[in-house]
């Protein structure tokens, strides 16, 4: 069971790196969780992805994205033109929960509770890292960022999230899960969605 404490700090940390302290020294907050994965790039981005949860390569290599739908967010990126290592990228969550089947280590989406526990955290680090736009890649990034349920379907596309300009797309492990003769255009449109995203980088640009 996860603990019912939310990830809240007695001290508020000043700087990314003392927030991240923080998060290593705290236990995990969802079933099987075992270290925490901490977001990734530059302060000051463009842009900030962020997803649900680290997987089962993410949690073994103590780094976001790196399993095959990190893969898929990487192509995507580059083919809309969007630098990775210009971005940051992170998670609702910061720890992988999961179930165990024999030797593999199962995803368990988290629930509604456990993305609340973790959303101070959340909050925190995109304050200290302060992007231009934030990504909320699938329902639960959405939940997380927006503080309450947001339907990708009717959200998708440019939105304010808790005051920031922000976006809403599909979370690129969808495009894993879907049928064969569907992936070619989900994933089109996925590409599609990040233009646009780099397009609405512009505009905040020009309107700073």
């Amino acid at each position: 069971m996860a603990p019912k404490s939310t990830a809240k700090a007695p001290a508020d940390p000043k700087s990314l790196a003392a927030l991240n302290r923080l998060i290593m020294a705290a236990p995990p907050m969802v079933r099987g969780g075992t270290r925490a994965v901490l977001g990734e790039g530059p302060l000051e981005p463009d842009i900030a992805f962020v997803g649900e949860q680290p997987g089962d390569q993410e949690d073994l290599a103590g780094k976001p994205f790196v399993g095959p739908a990190g893969r898929i967010l990487d192509k995507a990126m580059a083919e809309a033109g969007i630098d990775r290592g210009k971005t940051y990228v992170t998670n609702a969550v910061k720890h992988f929960k999961f179930e165990r089947r024999g030797k593999k280590r199962i995803h368990s989406k988290p629930t509604a509770g456990e993305v609340k526990h973790y959303r101070w955290w959340l909050e925190k680090e995109l304050a200290l890292v302060n992007p231009k736009v934030v990504v909320a890649l699938g329902a639960t990034a959405a939940l997380a960022l927006a503080g309450k349920p947001l339907a990708v379907t009717k959200k998708r596309g440019p939105i304010i999230l808790d005051g920031r300009a922000g976006f809403i797309t599909i979370h690129p492990s969808f495009l894993l899960r879907m049928p064969e003769e569907d992936k070619a255009a989900a994933y089109k449109a996925f590409v599609a969605d990040m233009k646009r995203i780099r397009r609405l980088v512009n505009d905040q640009k020009t309107a700073a």
